[in-house]
């Protein structure tokens, strides 16, 4: 909903956005992300229309009502509600007393290499909300009163941050486990 807030935009043009922003915080693949716009319009959160798509194809654009406005704002409004965590990285880490030492050091440095480059990837978002080159943001704000501009940019700077120190966090505890790796090694 949040990107309907911009622009009315199809499903296909919904997960290429997707894919580009708020996958970052919340992967949902095409098979959620149709069904869930079809779920929305039929609770009368979205509006659908057919719109030509090629020649002779149509595709349904979908845009946000009232009430979908009202119902993405009760949702930021509202309390987050935590769930227990399923993280297969940290429980494979509980048992690499089972593994092989160069097997443990691969599953570490995968760690180190998965967590880097998401990290870059961050920083690049950062870059682009900064330098004004963020295609999003730019459509956001086209659509936004200006007093809102900064705030915009802010909190979508603050979110990137957050996932980068999470990043950072997982590479030094990666390292720390490649070293405990190495030091039990020795000592067996």
């Amino acid at each position: 909903m949040a990107l309907l807030t911009v622009e009315p935009m199809t499903g296909y043009d919904l997960s290429k956005l997707f894919e580009s922003s708020v996958a970052y915080v919340w992967h949902a693949p095409d098979s959620q992300i149709y069904p869930e716009l079809r779920r929305m319009k039929d609770c009368g959160l979205l509006k659908g229309e057919e719109v030509a798509w090629g020649q002779r194809g149509k595709k349904t654009q979908y845009r946000i009502t009232a009430e979908g406005a009202a119902a993405f704002r009760e949702w930021v409004n509202a309390p987050v509600e935590y769930f227990r965590e399923r993280d297969p990285v940290h429980l494979k880490a509980a048992y690499l007393e089972w593994a092989e030492p160069d097997s443990a050091r691969a599953h570490m440095e995968a760690h180190i290499e998965y967590h880097a480059l998401r990290r870059k990837q961050w920083q690049g978002m950062i870059e682009e909300l900064r330098n004004g080159t963020s295609v999003m943001l730019a459509r956001r704000l086209a659509v936004s009163p200006k007093t809102e501009h900064q705030r915009t940019t802010e909190y979508k700077i603050f979110t990137y941050e957050g996932l980068i120190a999470r990043a950072e966090t997982e590479i030094a505890w990666a390292r720390h486990g490649l070293e405990l790796i190495d030091s039990l090694a020795k000592g067996s």
